[in-house]
């Protein structure tokens, strides 16, 4: 009898790391700290939701950070051209369900539910902040 090993994460983990290799590797603005492209701002808020570790709800349905980044790169892939900023991203692919106009809720580290466009508009202020350039 022969034994598999599973992956513990599949095709969408793997997605998510090939996201964050090109964000942390391949963009030459984040050494120069110049201002971050639209893509890149998005793609790091794709990435804390990946590895935030969260319970995301989509229609009622519970589902792990891993898929809840994966859903929301789908829509953004899906609404590319009309992303303009990364609040048109959240407004667009982590506010609500498309099917059931239902808002998309995380639940957070004490148990609350919250809406995961708050959320992730909570990091966006956050990583801008973090991201500004210093006085020289």
């Amino acid at each position: 009898m022969e034994m598999t090993i599973k992956p513990r994460f599949g095709r969408a983990a793997r997605r998510v790391g090939i996201l964050l290799t090109a964000f942390f590797l391949l963009h030459p603005c984040l050494l120069r700290g110049e201002p971050i492209p639209v893509n890149e701002t998005v793609l790091h808020l794709i990435s804390y939701v990946s590895e935030s570790g969260l319970t995301f709800i989509r229609n009622s349905s519970e589902h792990t950070a891993v898929e809840a980044a994966d859903h929301m790169n789908k829509k953004y892939l899906h609404f590319k051209e009309d992303i303009r900023t990364a609040e048109d991203f959240i407004e667009l692919c982590a506010t609500k369900s498309l099917l059931s106009g239902k808002p998309y809720l995380v639940v957070n580290d004490q148990g609350e539910q919250l809406r995961t466009s708050d959320w992730l508009r909570a990091e966006l202020a956050d990583y801008q902040t973090r991201r500004r350039p210093t006085p020289r």
